[in-house]
């Protein structure tokens, strides 16, 4: 879908303190970026940043990197943030604007991440585009280099086949399932931030998957796209 230019959005983020639209001076060096040195966590595809917002003022005792591709996107989750706070200072935020398939080139080793959230990302459900989704092995071996030892990603979406697919993707990237849920308003889970897109498909009656997905300490085949086609071979033997 292609995103209404907003001629606004370039100059409001340009004059935001807590913008960063070339952050790759700052990789390896995020901690220095915040006014308090406190656990980073990462959103991958904020969008509006609707439920960003919420989350970034109710936790104000956590850093958060909210990362989008669009610059009119990440003025409107600034507006939104600005909104939430109602005049506070905003010091545990940085928009970070990036191509998440090249995350590594701005979140490095030395920049310790606890938590990546990642909601209603493109599913891509044509099989020659299944490589973009952003729970794909390629990207989870990313990750993996900057998320700290048992470190998580939540991950939300309202499409069943992707998040099928994602669950043997964690699995290959060595990540162990903690949490999971088929309808996550059902569930009771708390802390649920609800994103725009999540408003909308609830409202449809399509249930939320939702999981926790811990980093383990094992070793993990450099390729998993291949440990994935052998254990689909043995299943279906």
């Amino acid at each position: 879908m292609h995103m209404r230019t907003k001629k606004w959005a370039r100059p409001e983020l340009a004059a935001c303190p807590y913008y960063d639209d070339f952050p790759e001076h700052r990789r390896n060096n995020w901690r220095q970026a915040f006014s308090h040195d406190q656990p980073l966590e990462v959103e991958l595809g904020c969008g509006k940043g609707v439920s960003t917002a919420q989350m970034v003022h109710e936790n104000q005792d956590v850093n958060y990197l909210a990362v989008d591709i669009s610059s009119d996107i990440l003025g409107d989750a600034r507006r939104n943030i600005e909104t939430a706070f109602d005049g506070e200072p905003v010091d545990n935020v940085h928009l970070m604007k990036c191509d998440i398939e090249y995350i590594r080139r701005f979140i490095g080793p030395e920049d310790p991440v606890r938590r990546i959230w990642i909601s209603f990302c493109n599913p891509w459900p044509k099989l020659r585009h299944e490589k973009r989704r952003l729970t794909h092995p390629r990207q989870l071996l990313q990750y993996r280099e900057f998320l700290v030892p048992g470190g998580e990603i939540w991950f939300k979406t309202d499409d069943d086949a992707l998040f099928s697919d994602s669950l043997i993707y964690f699995k290959a990237c060595g990540f162990s399932q903690t949490y999971l849920t088929y309808d996550l308003h059902a569930s009771g889970f708390s802390p649920n931030y609800i994103t725009e897109h999540e408003k909308k498909y609830s409202m449809k009656g399509i249930p939320i998957k939702f999981g926790i997905f811990r980093k383990e300490d094992v070793p993990v085949d450099l390729d998993p796209v291949r440990w994935i086609r052998q254990q689909a071979a043995v299943q279906n033997a």
